[in-house]
């Protein structure tokens, strides 16, 4: 039988924390500090590529909203006791550009790691580069299926939805509410467009039920209208229209529906729901669209109150009152500056490459300030799918009505 421990036993016990917690230095063995280039006992330094100039350059705001996040950290006391030092440098959304700024990052400025840098192509000139030099390419602003894959890119990691689970989750919508749908594609000539279209269709085969691809239509981005292609479309008897499409094209398809009088159930990707496109389309027009949601809007009365939204609008105010309240891209880039620093901030004193991989690739349950509630990352080591859960939404002509329950 175990004897309960008596008044004395606890009275040492808690003389020996208090003189373990007060000894000088060399009597209490720290736990070691380990750093590879970008990190010191003082700072830790981080990069970042974007589009500050040219047609891409409304991305611009993911870096300054960086810049302001990190500098409102500084401000309190940095992460661990650190400064952040953030570099975001323009790319103008050119391949050979991010391949420079990228090189200046790593070898001259030597950041611990990147983050939230933009685009498919841009990034994809860096893939093997970054991979070789073992720095770490996290959170990218991009969904391409390519970033998944830890086997043998293990330093590069998506931060949006991937476009397959995007396109799964659609195609499981159609199963569910018109199982005998018949479907009209119109999607963009490459591996943007290619990436939504094998999973939609696999979802639809799989399911095994009478809902059926009947036409396919293509169009590049030098394409000047996409008419032809949605006329087409109208007239194949399709009574589900899947739009892969970003911008004008967007635009254009979506207000030629309407001009047409066909009135299909709409699909439209996650990235191609910006208010500037569906403006430029018809609010009228793009009533009854459904798209994949997973994400909070700034700017709009149902999420003022919301903790994360009030947050953002505070560091806004502060920092850069220049930038819209209902920026959305500027809210997306202060998400992904939130889980940037929580990555840093798991790993404490141990800032070597390895370790930011190891925590950003453990992230999994982290919920970021920009997520909608039930949506949080879902990296593991073994698979890099950035989220697996998302909402189906409806517009309605002014908002996006979010279904109750979201889908995997």
């Amino acid at each position: 039988m175990t004897k309960n421990p008596s008044r004395r036993d606890f009275s040492a016990a808690a003389l020996a924390t208090i003189a373990a917690s007060t000894l000088p230095a060399p009597y209490v063995r720290a736990a070691e500090k380990k750093y590879d280039a970008g990190a010191s006992d003082t700072e830790i330094k981080i990069g970042q590529t974007v589009p500050h100039s040219g047609p891409g350059s409304l991305y611009g705001v993911l870096g300054r909203i960086g810049e302001a996040y990190f500098q409102m950290l500084n401000e309190k006391g940095g992460i661990n006791g650190r400064k952040i030092k953030f570099l975001t440098l323009d790319d103008a959304y050119s391949a050979p550009k991010c391949v420079e700024a990228t090189r200046r990052l790593v070898e001259q400025e030597e950041v611990l790691a990147l983050y939230g840098s933009l685009g498919t192509a841009p990034q994809t000139a860096v893939h093997k580069y970054l991979n070789s030099k073992g720095v770490p390419q996290l959170l990218l602003n991009t969904g391409a299926s390519k970033w998944n894959n830890p086997k043998e890119f293990k330093w590069t990691m998506a931060g949006l939805p991937l476009y397959p689970t995007e396109a799964c989750i659609l195609a499981r919508h159609v199963v569910n509410v018109k199982p005998n749908a018949k479907i009209g594609i119109l999607y963009q000539n490459d591996d943007f467009g290619r990436d939504f279209l094998g999973p939609f269709k696999k979802v639809l085969a799989d399911a095994g039920g009478t809902a059926q691809v009947i036409l396919e239509q293509t169009y590049d981005l030098t394409d000047p209208t996409v008419d032809s292609q949605l006329i087409n479309l109208s007239k194949s008897g399709a009574d589900v229209f899947y739009n892969i499409t970003t911008g004008k094209a967007t635009s254009q398809s979506i207000r030629k529906v309407a001009e047409l009088g066909w009135k299909p159930l709409q699909l439209l990707s996650a990235g191609s729901t910006g208010r500037s496109i569906l403006n430029a389309a018809g609010l009228e027009n793009a009533t009854g669209i459904v798209a994949i949601r997973y994400n909070k809007e700034v700017g709009l009365p149902k999420w003022e109150k919301d903790p994360d939204v009030m947050a953002f609008e505070e560091l806004r105010k502060k920092y850069l009152p220049s930038i819209d309240q209902d920026n959305t891209i500027a809210f997306a880039g202060y998400g992904q500056a939130v889980t940037m620093g929580e990555i840093l901030r798991r790993c404490g004193d141990d800032l070597t490459r390895a370790n930011v991989l190891k925590q950003a690739s453990t992230l999994a349950g982290f919920h970021s300030p920009y997520f909608l509630d039930g949506v949080t990352y879902s990296y593991t080591p073994q698979d890099y799918t950035p989220m697996k859960t998302l909402y189906i939404s409806t517009f309605s002509g002014k908002d996006w009505e979010i279904s109750d329950k979201p889908m995997s």
